[in-house]
């Protein structure tokens, strides 16, 4: 039960620090702080797979699935005002691809951790999140801010619709949506965390590793 609770902190503690810290812009807006945290629970969810195995790794997923939920709610309810009128936080569509995200993205960095659990030590870890970093990163700016996706009404897109600015590409190239650079700039910031995050897991794995024996 420590084991897990520990695990449950950690991702809990990431993604109440994430809910935070993604109200603070970086590169004229191209990015949050947030940006850099969040990753991590790739990282937490990778552990727990290698060391305890793919159902404790699932009971951690699902603990930062409600801790991000009761940031959304929390969120949800907080008004900003801003241009003469007010808007929530958390914008409707912005909690719903963010926790459809999270969930879909985290069960599937399991599912391929652990069909390549018998290869090398970084292929797991590194494969499964390179792939969940892409499926999360499609599936929240996708659901979130994406004119495509209508099935939230005409209250919610007002809530996003900033989002749709035309602004040079990643702030120097062609004209595109301003979500497509907010996307293509936190994917490649989950890119380059993946590699990183290689390190500190083969320590953590290794220390934990040591302690069960």
């Amino acid at each position: 039960m420590t084991r897990l609770l520990t695990g449950i902190f950690a991702m809990a503690a990431i993604v109440v620090a994430s809910n935070i810290l993604v109200q603070f812009l970086l590169l004229d807006g191209l990015l949050t702080w947030g940006a850099f945290t969040y990753p991590l629970a790739f990282l937490v969810t990778d552990v727990m797979n290698r060391v305890y195995g793919p159902d404790s790794a699932r009971k951690v997923i699902f603990a930062g699935f409600i801790t991000g939920i009761i940031c959304s709610l929390i969120g949800t309810q907080i008004m900003l005002q801003g241009d003469g009128y007010s808007y929530p936080a958390v914008a409707l569509r912005v909690a719903v691809g963010s926790a459809t995200a999270f969930l879909v993205a985290q069960m599937v960095d399991v599912f391929v951790f652990n069909r390549l659990r018998a290869g090398a030590w970084w292929r797991a870890p590194l494969v499964s999140t390179l792939v969940g970093s892409a499926l999360d990163t499609a599936i929240f700016f996708s659901l979130a801010f994406s004119q495509s996706v209508v099935f939230f009404g005409q209250n919610a897109d007002s809530e996003i619709s900033w989002a749709w600015d035309a602004v040079p590409f990643l702030n120097v190239g062609a004209p595109v949506p301003l979500w497509v650079s907010l996307a293509v700039a936190d994917w490649g910031v989950k890119l380059a965390l993946a590699l990183i995050a290689l390190v500190p897991f083969r320590l953590i794995v290794g220390r934990l590793s040591a302690r069960m024996v």
